[in-house]
C-alpha cells in the first residue's frame, strides 16, 4: 500500500512520455558505435531514468504541496490529503538523486559528471512557475535530456541526431504541457503564479502550443531524414513511425477548446503517450531488425 502510494505520488505511469526516447537514443547510440546492445547498459540506462524522474516529481510534490493544498484540481494529491508527509517525500527524494548519481558512475565517466546538471535542471523546474511563465520549457528541456543523455551513455558524444531528438521533447513536451496547464489559468493568475495560460490567456497558450509542435514536428521530420541517411539499417518503418506521431500530434489539437477543457487529460496523457510508445518503439525496431 505505501509503495504503491509512492508510485501515485510521482505518477509513474508518466514515464511512458520520455522513457522510449530515451531508449531510441540508446539504440542509435549503440548502432553509431558499432558494439551492439549491451543489456547491462541498457538497465543502468532505464535506472537512470527511473531514479531522476521519480526525484523530480517527488521534488515538485514536495516544494509545491502548500499550493496543492488550495488548488481544488490537487488537493488529493498525496502530500496535502497527508497519505505521505513532507519529511518522506524528501526523503524520496535525496534517495532518488543518489541512486541516479550511482547508477551514472557505473555508466561512465562523463554521465556521472553531468548527472549533477541533469538535477539541477529536473529539480530546478519546481522552482520556476514561481518566477516565469517560461516554467513549460524548463520542463520539456528535462525530459529533452533522455535521449541525449542515453546515447551519451553508450559513450557517443552531442552529435546533430540525438540533439534533434532532444529539440523534438523539449517542444514536445512544452506545447502539451502548456495544454495541461489550461486547467489551472484561474488559479495560477488568483495565486499570482506564473504558466504560459496565465500570461497569454488561453487562445493565446493554445495558439502557442500549436505553434511549438509544428516546430517539433519540423524537429523530428529533419531527425527521421538525417536518420535514414546515416544509419542505412533504418526503412519504411521509421517513416511509418514519422507520420503516426504527427499524426497524434495534431490530433490532440482537435480535443482542447477554450471553453471546453473536458478532454484535456485524453490530449495529455492518452494522445501523448501513444504517439511516444508508437513512434520510440517502431524507430527502435526498424534500427534493430533492419
Amino acid at each position: 500500500m505505501g509503495f504503491q502510494r509512492y508510485l501515485s505520488l510521482v505518477k509513474f505511469s508518466h514515464t511512458i512520455f520520455a522513457m522510449p526516447f530515451a531508449l531510441l537514443g540508446f539504440t542509435l547510440g549503440s548502432l553509431n558505435g558499432g558494439q551492439g546492445l549491451s543489456w547491462r547498459l541498457l538497465l543502468l540506462v532505464v535506472l537512470c531514468m527511473v531514479f531522476a524522474r521519480s526525484a523530480a516529481m517527488a521534488f515538485n510534490r514536495y516544494l509545491d504541496r502548500d499550493i496543492d493544498g488550495i488548488n481544488p484540481r490537487t488537493k488529493i494529491r498525496e502530500i496535502p490529503a497527508g497519505l505521505i508527509s513532507p519529511k518522506s517525500a524528501l526523503s524520496f527524494v535525496i534517495i532518488n538523486c543518489a541512486l541516479f548519481m550511482i547508477s551514472a558512475w557505473f555508466i561512465n565517466l562523463r554521465c556521472f559528471l553531468l548527472s549533477p546538471v541533469a538535477l539541477l535542471v529536473i529539480l530546478g523546474y519546481s522552482y520556476t512557475k514561481r518566477f516565469t511563465f517560461l516554467c513549460h520549457f524548463v520542463l520539456g528541456a528535462g525530459l529533452g535530456l533522455a535521449p541525449l543523455g542515453a546515447y551519451l551513455a553508450t559513450g557517443g558524444g552531442f552529435d546533430t541526431l540525438p540533439l534533434l531528438y532532444a529539440g523534438a521533447v523539449l517542444l514536445w513536451v512544452s506545447g502539451f504541457d502548456i495544454i495541461y496547464a489550461l486547467q489551472d489559468e484561474a488559479f495560477d493568475k488568483s495565486q499570482g503564479l506564473n504558466s504560459i495560460p496565465a500570461y497569454l490567456g488561453g487562445k493565446g497558450a493554445l495558439n502557442l502550443s500549436t505553434v511549438l509542435h509544428i516546430f517539433c514536428a519540423l524537429f523530428i521530420m529533419t531527425a527521421c531524414f538525417l536518420q535514414s541517411g546515416l544509419y542505412p539499417s533504418f526503412g519504411w518503418i521509421h517513416w511509418l513511425a514519422m507520420l503516426v506521431f504527427l499524426g497524434l500530434l495534431f490530433y490532440q489539437h482537435t480535443l482542447v477548446k477554450v471553453n471546453d477543457l473536458s478532454k484535456v487529460n485524453l490530449a495529455f496523457f492518452t494522445t501523448n503517450g501513444i504517439a511516444s510508445l508508437i513512434f520510440g518503439g517502431l524507430v527502435i525496431l526498424d534500427g534493430i531488425l533492419g
